[in-house]
């Protein structure tokens, strides 16, 4: 199935394994819930049925802080749809004081250890030029 447009996310290269598992997952639950990507449900050979997921791939990249901060500016400019998740909410335990922490922050001050990006092909493409995927 070919897709016009495409899913990446990018991690900070610096955090534990642990935080980039949590980090993908929070940044795909704000592209799949807004972005009507969700595919059918999945049902075994015993008629037990399972959750859909999304139905296009998702590419995972790695950075640098910086670089990552380079990147929110130019998709800012974009036409495509942006997550993020910044340090400060791996000290939050709820989505309110997650909007909370990050309201504190202008957008060149944010902490990010992740962003979630989905737009047309070329434009996802050239945004993320020389990015590496995350090993």
């Amino acid at each position: 199935m070919e897709f016009d447009t495409k899913i990446k996310i990018v991690l900070r290269d610096d955090l534990e394994m642990w935080q980039k598992l949590n980090v993908t997952a929070f940044l795909m639950s704000g592209i799949a819930e807004t972005q009507n990507i969700i595919g059918q449900p999945y049902i075994d050979k015993d008629n037990a049925q399972y959750l859909p997921m999304s139905q296009q791939p998702i590419m995972i990249h790695s950075s640098t802080g910086e670089r990552m901060n380079e990147l929110l500016q130019k998709a800012l400019t974009k036409d495509v749809v942006i997550t993020i998740y910044t340090e400060e909410l791996f000290t939050t335990y709820n989505d309110e004081d997650n909007r909370a922490m990050v309201a504190k922050f202008k957008t060149d001050e944010l902490n990010l250890v992740g962003i979630g990006i989905r737009g047309k092909k070329n434009h996802v493409d050239k945004l993320l030029k020389g990015f590496e995927l995350h090993k």
